[in-house]
């Protein structure tokens, strides 16, 4: 079973960027979805971005579009999140998650519940 491990959180002021990193030792994530989800504290968690790691095709929630880039590396077994232009509304604790898919069809879910596989997750915290 793939055990995901998140990095790359930490402290920015607003404005500023950070990369964070989902990487699953020993394991590739070929013909996966995969996301980022966050939660801030008294929130539900959601997903802000997702990619089919079979095509990479990319998906994002409305408040980062523009500002958050999803990808992967072309070994397929590291997730990275792009985070640009941060604001305090981006405080949150983020996870890397994945599930099996084999075809893209309709595209990725971006309901939690679907997701099988979870980090951890990291900690990113923006200040004004």
């Amino acid at each position: 079973q793939a055990q995901l491990v998140e990095s790359g959180g930490g402290s920015v002021q607003a404005g500023g960027s950070l990369r964070l990193s989902c990487e699953a030792p020993g394991y590739t994530f070929s013909r996966y979805c995969m996301g980022w989800f966050r939660q801030a504290p008294g929130k539900e968690r959601e997903g802000v971005a997702i990619i089919y790691t079979g095509n990479s095709n990319t998906a994002y929630v409305d408040s980062v579009k523009g500002r958050f880039t999803i990808s992967q590396d072309n070994g397929q077994n590291t997730l990275y999140l792009q985070m640009n232009s941060l604001s305090p509304e981006d405080t949150a604790m983020y996870y890397c998650a994945a599930y099996f898919q084999f075809f893209y069809g309709g595209g990725c879910s971006r309901s939690r519940s679907d997701y099988k596989y979870w980090g951890q997750g990291t900690q990113v915290t923006v200040s004004s």
